[in-house]
């Protein structure tokens, strides 16, 4: 399994392409908002000869899913995503106004659900999905054991977690669901976060202050 990180849009967020020796690939929150990011996502997929099987928001904040149009009509896939945030999609116009970012595309409603112990399978390998609310209600995250890696979105951070002062944001729910679920995995686990670099679960049980 292959993983390569593109860093997008004035949030500085993480997206990820996750593919295999078969050259399946599943994309994991496009935030490329611009022309030039999407085509910068785009000569990847195609340099490399890629077929896109599969794509995924961990959340639906609006960093995190400015790309999910372009994606849709490029690649010919509708997004997974958990229907708690379906909420943030329907604003979508209001989050671009209040950020001051214009909308590319019209944003899509979800037609994929994605909820706690699915899996999404990528050739041989299999993601499975853990909802952890809080920084969102409808936060997921995707953990491979094959390759002790896990996709966290905003829930976890090196040295920090995800903000809960946003709509519908719940800090305990958030603390909780990060003790019950993440941190029992191995401590070599990889966490591949939607901001900033990658960590450990080892690391973040040792030396993250909120956890």
């Amino acid at each position: 399994m292959y993983i390569k990180h593109f860093t997008f849009n004035p949030f500085q967020e993480n997206t990820y392409i996750v593919y295999n020796e078969e050259k399946e690939a599943m994309i994991i929150d496009p935030g490329c908002n611009s022309e030039k990011e999407e085509s910068i996502l785009n000569e990847f997929i195609v340099s490399n000869g890629l077929k896109v099987k599969i794509l995924v928001n961990t959340h639906l904040h609006i960093d995190h899913c400015y790309g999910n149009a372009f994606v849709e009509n490029t690649y010919d896939v509708k997004a997974y995503a958990n229907r708690e945030d379906e909420f943030l999609l329907k604003d979508m116009a209001g989050q671009s106004k209040i950020f001051g970012i214009p909308l590319r595309h019209a944003a899509a409603l979800i037609e994929n659900d994605i909820y706690e112990n699915d899996k999404l399978t990528l050739g041989s390998e299999i993601f499975e999905a853990f909802l952890i609310p809080g920084h969102s209600p409808g936060s997921v995250v995707l953990y491979n054991a094959k390759n002790s890696c896990v996709f966290v979105g905003d829930v976890l951070f090196q040295g920090s977690i995800g903000r809960t002062d946003l709509q519908k944001g719940n800090y305990q729910s958030l603390i909780d669901g990060i003790r019950e679920k993440l941190l029992i995995l191995p401590d070599e686990t990889v966490v591949y976060s939607g901001h900033g670099p990658t960590t450990t679960i080892g690391q973040e049980k040792a030396n993250n202050p909120f956890i």
